[in-house]
């Protein structure tokens, strides 16, 4: 079974990007991130309503860091000085089965400029030649085209589509599971 160790922080920088720790000067720009309807459009949670929502999930964010469970980067642009781009990692981490979960989410205005893609390819890296994770899974709505494409693009494969397998505001949702193996890395 894999062990991991978020500490020291791992800050990987890209072309464009840091992907840094989350401080909490992030949440104001957090909170207008998942306040956006927009940008939570795919994510299966309602728009944060209050900035004290946020502030809540960053504490457990720092928490799951810490205690080694879970690892989320913000993502920043290099030219500016607080360049909140996104927010990006790990979750749902099973080491007994070294594999991890990918997520993201990037500022609606952000969106286009090929940030997820670099964030996404950054971290992948990360997770194979340092978590020593053997395979990544991504599960993304099914009309999320735009995540879809992304992962396509990295060299994630369609593993399955799930009917109405997510319930959300009374409605029931279809997932899409990708996974990409160390194996199969472009």
């Amino acid at each position: 079974m894999l062990v991991f160790n978020f500490n020291p922080f791992p800050v990987i920088e890209t072309e464009r990007l840091i992907l840094r720790k989350p401080v909490p000067e992030d949440i104001p720009a957090w909170f207008k991130m998942r306040s956006n309807e927009e940008n939570m459009r795919y994510i299966g949670r309602p728009p944060a309503k209050d900035i004290s929502e946020v502030a809540s999930l960053f504490q457990l964010v720092i928490a799951d860091i810490e205690a080694n469970k879970h690892i989320g980067w913000v993502v920043a642009e290099k030219s500016k000085a607080s360049g909140f781009v996104g927010m990006i990692g790990f979750h749902r981490i099973k080491p007994e089965h070294h594999r991890a979960e990918v997520g993201y989410m990037i500022e609606k205005e952000y969106q286009g400029k090929g940030y997820a893609a670099e964030a996404v390819r950054a971290i992948i890296k990360y997770a194979f030649n340092e978590m020593k994770i053997h395979s990544i899974e991504a599960d993304i709505d099914k009309d999320n085209i735009a995540s879809e494409r992304l992962l396509q693009k990295l060299g994630f494969r369609k593993e399955g589509h799930f009917k109405e397998s997510f319930y959300f505001e009374g409605t029931f949702i279809d997932s899409v599971t990708y996974s990409l193996l160390k194996s199969n890395i472009r």
